[in-house]
């Protein structure tokens, strides 16, 4: 039997713990993809946040449960609802590994390069002419 996983990531944030999140939500999630088609599913708790993934049979009963207004209203109860949430089809989390990925520092702070000035620096030389500096050779520069 071919079976089609879904995963949904939810990260701790500041409305709360993924945790909370689950034991307040999860059994309702759980129980309306098991009346929705849902073939398989499980539960992973780590340090970052949660892990559910389910297995359906057809990506029609996905679609079926996930516009199910009980799923709709789980996922936007999430702790961080800007960062906080992902949505992927397959196993693993989002790395594509047994384990999902950590979130990563942004290199250099997030800061970004300023742009180069287009216009040319002007210099104003005062006090006496520079003498001309006409053809010689490199021996006579050393």
């Amino acid at each position: 039997m071919n079976l089609r996983w879904w995963s949904i990531e939810v990260l701790d944030g500041p409305r709360g713990t993924a945790r909370a999140w689950r034991d307040s939500l999860g059994n309702a999630l759980t129980e309306a993809a098991v009346t929705h088609g849902a073939y398989e599913w499980e539960w992973h708790t780590h340090t970052w946040g949660v892990l559910f993934e389910i297995a359906f049979r057809t990506d029609e009963s996905w679609s079926s449960y996930r516009a199910l207004p009980l799923v709709s209203a789980a996922l936007d109860a999430v702790p961080d609802p800007a960062h906080g949430l992902f949505i992927h089809p397959g196993r693993g989390g989002s790395a594509g590994e047994s384990r999902p990925r950590r979130p990563r520092p942004i290199a250099g702070a997030g800061a970004a390069q300023l742009p180069l000035s287009d216009i040319p620096e002007q210099v104003t030389v005062t006090g006496s002419q520079p003498e001309s500096l006409g053809p010689h050779r490199v021996d006579e520069l050393a």
